[in-house]
């Protein structure tokens, strides 16, 4: 009537509708309710455009990517009339208003819509009621990583989309385009990754409590890059392999020189395995570079125990000569290569030294030396510079143990043989 006309006008508390409110006939419809409710499922279609991934973190086996989301759909109820049949574009105000689909990340751990200068939103709409939906939006989602090859691995991960409300009844969740509904920026580069393909699929989800539901896979595959870890952990572990083969040329005398190089080189291989293993997830199964750095280790650690059994053979052996010598006055007369056994250093003359006690330092036989003939220092020393040069070599290899000439030969070949399987194997 008149006068409800007439109380609606000097009604105070009602809030005019915007125009576009009264274009798109926004309070004669309830937008809780889908389009076409109670019918056929509402067809929804999605097309993505990636921007960057930012980030791949193995430590928490997620990744992290930017992306423009699109959505369309066809809600009659936002048609309108229009002369020039020309679209409306607006902005997030719109969109608490009315009805949009309730797409969601699956194993999505946090996710974010981009607010500089203003909220990353676009509403489009169609006088026949078509409607384009697009969102800016970071996610990082979950991506299930096997390391059993790492470094030389290629990671598969996924992001998937899907309906949080409305199940296949409801809605229809579809790529647009098809294969071409996902699209990749041209500059998109990995620090440690190569990204070999970008790929969309789609399939079902079933949940007990709610039924099944479309989902949409965004499929990307990366191949890791080698070289840093060749430079970083490889490269490192074949030298440390390599500097304890030098043991094996070092007279087997000199056990102050074997031993150092020894565990210098064992503590080096174990510094190298801690650095990878703390930049990697507590996994329970072996990787590919554990297996190298472990077998790198072993060979290093064979090299020490080499060599102990070398010292305690020539040990033995000496004891034998010994004893078959005998003493006289309480003197063992030995030469300059046995005395290196008991001292460290190298004689190349005949001296002779107390068994009981032994001497522990090079320059008390110096002494002895100097006290017992002053005018022969100059000779001895003329003798020692030639023996030097012309008889080190040869008394090395005169006084080399068979074990120390077998494992210049088996251990190289071995190793080699090793890196060759290797590489072969998981390249």
């Amino acid at each position: 009537s008149k006068r409800e006309i007439k109380m609606r006008k000097l009604d105070s508390t009602k809030v005019r509708p915007l125009k576009y409110e009264q274009l798109l006939h926004i309070e004669d419809h309830d937008f809780a309710l889908r389009p076409g409710f109670g019918g056929s499922p509402i067809p929804v279609g999605i097309d993505v455009q990636v921007e960057s991934i930012d980030s791949i973190s193995e430590v928490d086996m997620d990744f992290t990517m930017t992306l423009y989301l699109r959505h369309y759909w066809k809600d009659e109820r936002l048609s309108f009339r229009s002369n020039k049949n020309k679209s409306m574009t607006f902005d997030g105000r719109l969109i608490k208003k009315i009805w949009v689909p309730d797409v969601f990340f699956v194993h999505s751990k946090r996710s974010f819509i981009h607010d500089t200068t203003v909220e990353n939103v676009m509403l489009r709409v169609y006088p026949d009621g078509n409607v384009l939906f697009s969102l800016r939006i970071t996610v990082s989602a979950m991506c299930f990583m096997d390391f059993s090859r790492f470094p030389l691995d290629t990671q598969n991960c996924s992001l998937e989309l899907e309906s949080y409300a409305y199940n296949e009844d409801d809605l229809m969740l579809y790529w647009k385009h098809g294969n071409k509904s996902l699209s990749t920026d041209e500059h998109i580069s990995l620090s440690q990754f190569f990204i070999e393909e970008f790929s969309a699929s789609s399939g079902l989800a079933f949940y007990s409590s709610t039924g099944w539901y479309n989902r949409l896979f965004i499929n990307f595959a990366l191949r890791r890059h080698i070289f840093f870890f060749v430079l970083q952990s490889y490269f490192p572990a074949m030298l440390m392999v390599m500097l304890s083969w030098v043991s094996f040329w070092i007279d087997r005398r000199a056990v102050p020189a074997r031993v150092s190089l020894g565990i210098t080189t064992v503590l080096t291989m174990s510094t190298i395995m801690t650095g990878v293993s703390a930049s990697m997830p507590q996994v329970s199964y072996i990787k590919a570079v554990d297996v190298y750095l472990w077998t790198s280790f072993l060979f290093v650690f064979l090299s020490v125990i080499e060599y102990a059994a070398v010292n305690y053979l020539t040990t033995a052996e000496e004891r034998k000569q010994l004893k078959k010598k005998g003493k006289a006055s309480g003197m063992y007369s030995i030469d300059a290569v046995q005395a290196m056994a008991f001292d460290g250093c190298f004689h190349d003359t005949d001296v002779d030294m107390d068994l009981t006690p032994f001497p522990d330092r090079c320059e008390e036989n110096e002494a002895r030396a100097r006290a017992a003939s002053v005018s022969n220092l100059d000779m001895t020393r003329i003798k020692r510079k030639r023996s030097l040069k012309g008889n080190v070599g040869r008394i090395i290899l005169q006084n080399n143990h068979a074990i120390d000439t077998y494992s210049r030969i088996i251990f190289p070949s071995v190793y080699i043989v090793f890196n060759f399987f290797y590489w072969g194997l998981y390249l």
